[in-house]
């Protein structure tokens, strides 16, 4: 077999691996949703902007740090605008935007905060054992770093 097929059982544990994530982070948002009024994007948004720009961020930025276009950006900020959550203000320096968490977007945020933390801990993290916790680790570590490069040929 080649490559560019799948065993069975590859299939299976890819299936298995994607269908848990999807599931356990379908149930977090759903949970944040159902009591704060925040969608996933909405949260992602402000959990950035407080985390990485200290209330503020450059859109791109923003937009870099979610994988999100700049237009699907620019869309959902217009509705998180409308609701009070952010303003977006033009830099002085150049011709970019600043994306700004408003008070309301800040309480929303910490409202949203304990409620994802307990979301995660009850479908995620209290399902591990130890040993679990350990091999995702590793796998995350090993993922993140990429294949190793190739071998360098000493030469004669």
């Amino acid at each position: 077999m080649d490559n560019n097929e799948l065993r069975e059982e590859e299939r299976q544990l890819w299936n298995l691996w994607k269908g848990s994530f999807k599931r356990i982070f379908g149930r977090v948002v759903q949970d944040m949703s159902e009591q704060t009024g925040l969608s996933e994007g909405d949260f992602g948004v402000l959990d950035r902007l407080a985390q990485l720009g200290a209330g503020k961020l450059r859109q791109q930025e923003l937009a870099n740090s979610m994988n999100w276009d700049k237009s699907r950006l620019s869309h959902h900020l217009t509705r998180m605008e409308k609701r009070g959550l952010v303003r977006r203000e033009p830099l002085d320096t150049d011709r970019g935007i600043q994306v700004v968490i408003t008070p309301e977007g800040t309480a929303a945020l910490e409202e949203a905060l304990p409620v994802v933390a307990r979301a995660i801990r009850e479908h995620f993290l209290n399902q591990l054992t130890d040993q679990d916790r350990e091999s995702i680790v590793r796998l995350g570590q090993r993922t993140r770093k990429g294949p190793p490069p190739p071998p360098k040929m000493e030469s004669d």
